[in-house]
């Protein structure tokens, strides 16, 4: 049996669960949340949807001890509105950081052994703080990281050249923030160099405006809530199915010593390895520096 839990069932937190049930990803979920009524609501509103669903889907509410057993948890706290307000996601540092160790500590006392996946922001620093709090393994705590980061990117630069952006390979690395960027070294479409295909200029307008996306979407509606669910719900079946994914995530690289956008294999156990990039000196450098602010985070905040 295929079983999820969700901690915080806000717009993303409700999205995750949503394509689990209607995709037949899982055969049970745990739904927590801190406002009673808002789980409650999302538990009625799926059981609403049995008698017209494809598959059967078992829903729990408001259970931590039902999440012992869970093969995967997904963490989706907090407000984003601070984020949304200053453009950084560090602002949600002094809440979220609280809140993970809160859910740490209780995730712990059930016995959980699975895999966890956070969405939650600061996702590097949240990701490192869940780790720590809940005792397990690195590699059994990731977060999603810059695989979003990594999907716009994609998506504009096939924009630009007319290209579906599943042609287009690469990645956005560092924090999933204000320092994070794309390493052009990595990035080909259709097996062509990206960086023959931009100039310098281009390159920067591509970067920014990956990092930028975020902010225009939450702006607009609030919050976001599609493209990152899209992410998790790929992260677990990887898990599911022990697809061995190749794609950045928030993971702990023992160079930098911290949790840090970084490609990766995903599977059963999580994060099976990581992948060495031959990155250029300047991204390289962009890397540490970004690193070391993650790394500031975590240490004023543990």
């Amino acid at each position: 049996m295929r079983k999820v839990g969700i901690i915080g069932m806000g717009h993303v937190g409700a999205t995750v669960a949503f394509t689990l049930f209607t995709h037949g990803i899982a055969d049970e979920l745990v739904l927590i949340d801190q406002n009673e009524n808002k789980v409650n609501a999302e538990y009625n509103d799926l059981h609403d949807t049995l008698a017209r669903n494809n598959t059967y889907v078992n829903v729990i509410e408001q259970d931590w001890d039902a999440l012992k057993d869970a093969d995967i948890i997904v963490t989706a706290f907090g407000d984003i509105a601070a984020s949304v307000k200053t453009g950084d996601r560090f602002a949600e540092v002094p809440i979220n950081v609280k809140n993970a160790k809160e859910v740490g500590k209780k995730i712990k006392e059930t016995g959980f052994d699975g895999v966890i996946i956070n969405i939650s922001n600061p996702c590097d620093v949240v990701s490192q703080i869940l780790q720590e709090a809940t005792g397990l393994k690195k590699n059994r705590v990731f977060g999603t990281g810059t695989f979003l980061d990594t999907a716009r990117m994609q998506r504009i630069v096939g924009e630009k050249l007319g290209q579906d952006p599943r042609n287009v390979e690469g990645f956005v690395l560092g924090e999933h923030g204000s320092s994070q960027f794309t390493a052009w070294s990595t990035v080909r479409v259709n097996n062509k160099i990206a960086m023959q295909l931009f100039d310098e200029k281009h390159q920067e307008e591509i970067s920014e405006q990956s990092n930028k996306n975020a902010f225009i979407v939450a702006k607009g509606k609030g919050y976001t809530s599609y493209a990152i669910a899209t992410c998790a719900v790929r992260l677990i079946q990887a898990v599911f199915s022990d697809a061995r994914l190749y794609c950045p995530v928030s993971t702990y690289n023992p160079e930098f010593r911290t949790y840090i956008g970084y490609p990766a294999i995903v599977g059963r156990d999580g994060i099976e390895e990581l992948i060495e990039l031959n990155l250029t000196s300047e991204e390289h450098e962009k890397l540490e520096s970004s690193a070391e602010k993650i790394k500031e985070t975590v240490d004023k905040n543990r």
